[in-house]
């Protein structure tokens, strides 16, 4: 199958988008085995100082260097927002509530992104990713509902949920121009080293906890740091550099899905039906987010079949 020149960065951005994809929903497998050993904040610090490491060690090894100076306004926000402060509340909120409720409350990330977006990024916001937004977020609310009951939904748990969501949809917003003056590497890299000193505050914690915890405790943390934040992060950057906030925020509706598919493969917990048709409409959904209509598709090929020829007709002209 060959692929055209024009269509290889639109491919190569859906691939690091589906990674991204895969990997944070991994996370919420390992993030339930850590977290029982694990406080919230020492939780977030290990899995940032891992992500940091790793990353650190491939931009010296790449040469990368500093960001330039119009990047770090981006950076610092999204490091702060989302590293730091969107893990920490994310892992304490599920402590609170079960886990149907915070997959249903922090799902209107994408939402948030979508509004957000638009008004301080001037992105579009064509009727089928609305579409597809509205029908993927039926599908979490699906998914929310079905799995929610064996748990109590705090007010406290709820409202950290809501922080979470907002600081990832802030991050997210604040990150996208920062991806215009500095690399994907570049971005992730500082962002989670700015995370990790914003929770510095809780290596005491980390200390105390890593001594007792089990093994498969400590593996997992350092998984989540090495792949859901050092590689998802670094793919996330290099797609969202390609698209809009908007459209890659809808992307992230295919998670509450395989992880609805992973808890089945590794934690044999059989999911409903009612729990199956929320995943394929979050999967649909994003698949409509992610289409273009058949006009927006042929566009490219026009232009490039009409330019050879316009040297040509100057010439008749001529």
């Amino acid at each position: 199958m060959n692929v055209s020149p024009a269509r290889r960065p639109e491919l190569l951005a859906a691939g690091a988008a589906t990674v991204t994809v895969v990997l944070w929903a991994s996370a919420f497998v390992s993030i339930r085995s850590a977290g029982a050993a694990y406080s919230p904040g020492a939780l977030a610090l290990g899995r940032l100082l891992s992500g940091a490491l790793v990353l650190g060690v491939i931009c010296l090894l790449r040469r990368e260097g500093l960001p330039p100076r119009a990047a770090w306004r981006g950076i610092a926000i999204s490091g702060v927002l989302w590293f730091g402060f969107y893990m920490v509340a994310l892992n304490w909120g599920e402590q609170q509530v079960d886990a149907g409720t915070a997959a249903l409350v922090v799902n209107i990330g994408p939402i948030l992104i979508a509004l957000l977006g638009a008004r301080l990024l001037g992105d579009a916001m064509p009727p089928r990713l609305l579409a597809g937004m509205a029908v993927s977020f039926a599908g979490a609310v699906t998914v929310g509902l079905s799995m929610s009951g064996e748990g109590g939904a705090s007010v406290l748990g709820v409202v950290l949920c809501l922080l979470a969501a907002g600081a990832y949809a802030a991050g997210v917003v604040a990150q996208k121009p920062a991806l215009g003056h500095a690399s994907a590497l570049q971005v992730t890299t500082f962002g989670c080293l700015t995370g990790a000193v914003l929770c510095l505050p809780f290596a005491g914690q980390l200390a105390g906890q890593a001594a007792d915890a089990p093994l498969s405790a400590t593996l997992n943390m350092v998984y989540l740091g090495v792949f859901p934040t050092a590689l998802a992060f670094t793919t996330w950057a290099y797609a969202l550099a390609r698209t809009t906030a908007a459209r890659m925020g809808a992307t992230t509706y295919a998670v509450p899905a395989l992880v609805v598919l992973m808890s089945w493969l590794a934690l044999d917990e059989v999911p409903g039906a009612l729990t199956l048709v929320g995943g394929a409409l979050c999967l649909a959904g994003v698949a409509v987010s992610r289409s273009r209509s058949r006009r927006a598709a042929a566009a490219p090929r026009v232009v490039a079949e009409r330019r050879p020829e316009e040297p040509a007709r100057i010439q008749d002209r001529t």
